[in-house]
């Protein structure tokens, strides 16, 4: 389960930003304590494993998100959140960077409650004991004592009669009440779980791998303008930070964690974003020999998105990577080049004179309806009358 972790001072706040971690009382009851982000950076869950078995062998399900990332995507839908019901389903609130985020900012983005859950973590080094024979799930209304900051009192704590799997009975009944689902999700589960958000057409900004698009059961959402890429990060991945018993990670932070980039992360949503809106500007000119076709399907191969003639209406095969600039009043997607599947879309391999390229974007421009053309009419002078010549009724 991707689980965040915090790395970051929180949005400049004046004072040290803290965030929830807990422990077990006597009567079994968690409780919350509040403490100094540094004292908190000490603590990271595991991916638990029991009804995750497709997930076991996944090692970037074990990444937790950096605050640094989610703050840079989230602040192009601040507008979006007002009034909305947020779940965060795929995170222990104890830990968490969305829960962190969305709390702490539950009054300037306007929300109206904050439900997190937590996956049941069978890993004993998780907190001091971590003996709960379930999941738990928190919400949050937002500030009642006027100080801005998630406190304990103000936090309500369930606990699930289950392991707190996102595909169980009593999480989907939280996903029923919310508006938007905002997330990192294991990403070898990520076609079920994109299914489950369609299934229960909700909204949603999650985390996801960049070769989701070529999925069989992902790339027709995308296709039928279903869901499609974030604003930030796209084609450059992000740094998550590891467990500390990885071997192989890109380099060790400040605070001694293990920091690891995932070049194929990004960000999928169905909430309209300012990059939708964005036109590509074309130049070239369309010729025969700079724009061959494919060996296997009726359209041109483009190797690089900037390419693409402006004088050319027909279907052009372009990198996947062109997702990232897609606007879909400027193109319209036909489908892919991958794997001949054509019940997804998948109309043949990618081949160009015979040699096997990536898989292949296809998509064709919009024809833009030419402006209503008015006849020239020839501008004719008033005839102008002389006010002596005036008359009125009685004058006549």
């Amino acid at each position: 389960m991707l689980v965040p972790t915090g790395v970051s001072t929180y949005m400049g706040r004046r004072s040290p930003c803290r965030v929830a971690f807990g422990k077990r009382d006597k009567e079994n009851t968690f409780l919350f304590a509040l403490a100094d982000n540094r004292i908190a950076q000490n603590y990271y869950p595991k991916m638990a494993n029991k009804n995750f078995r497709d997930a076991r062998g996944a090692k970037k399900d074990e990444f937790y998100t950096q605050l640094a990332d989610i703050e840079k995507e989230l602040r192009y839908y601040k507008d979006y959140f007002r009034g909305k019901i947020v779940l965060c389903n795929c995170d222990d609130p104890r830990v968490s960077n969305f829960f962190r985020y969305f709390s702490y900012n539950f009054e300037h983005l306007g929300l109206k409650k904050l439900i997190t859950t937590c996956y049941k973590n069978q890993n004993r080094d998780f907190f001091s004991k971590n003996d709960s024979e379930h999941a738990i799930w928190l919400e949050y209304f937002g500030d009642r004592n006027g100080n801005r900051v998630p406190d304990p009192e103000e936090i309500g704590i369930h606990h699930f009669k289950g392991d707190g799997d996102f595909r169980s009975q009593e999480c989907i009944e939280l996903l029923k009440e919310a508006d938007v689902v905002v997330t990192n999700p294991p990403f070898s589960l990520f076609r079920e779980y994109v299914t489950q958000l369609m299934a229960y057409e909700k909204k949603f900004l999650i985390i996801g791998n960049t070769g989701a698009a070529t999925y069989e059961d992902i790339f027709p959402y995308i296709k039928e303008d279903k869901m499609w890429i974030g604003v930030t990060n796209y084609n450059v991945g992000m740094m998550f930070m590891l467990p500390d018993n990885y071997t192989r990670y890109h380099h060790i932070d400040d605070n001694g964690k293990k920091i690891g980039r995932v070049s194929t992360s990004c960000w999928w949503t169905n909430i309209e974003n300012k990059r939708r809106a964005e036109e590509v500007v074309l130049y070239k000119t369309y010729n025969e020999a700079d724009y061959p076709k494919f060996d296997t399907f009726d359209a041109i191969n483009i190797n690089n998105y900037k390419d693409m003639p402006m004088d050319y209406y027909g279907i052009m095969g372009v990198p996947m990577t062109f997702l990232g600039h897609y606007n879909p009043k400027q193109f319209e997607i036909v489908g892919k080049l991958n794997h001949n599947r054509p019940q997804s879309y998948d109309y043949g391999k990618s081949i160009v004179n015979g040699k096997e390229l990536y898989a292949r974007l296809l998509i064709r421009r919009r024809q833009v309806k030419s402006p209503e053309i008015i006849p020239y009419q020839p501008f004719e002078a008033p005839i102008l009358i002389a006010a002596e010549d005036l008359k009125t009724p009685e004058q006549s």
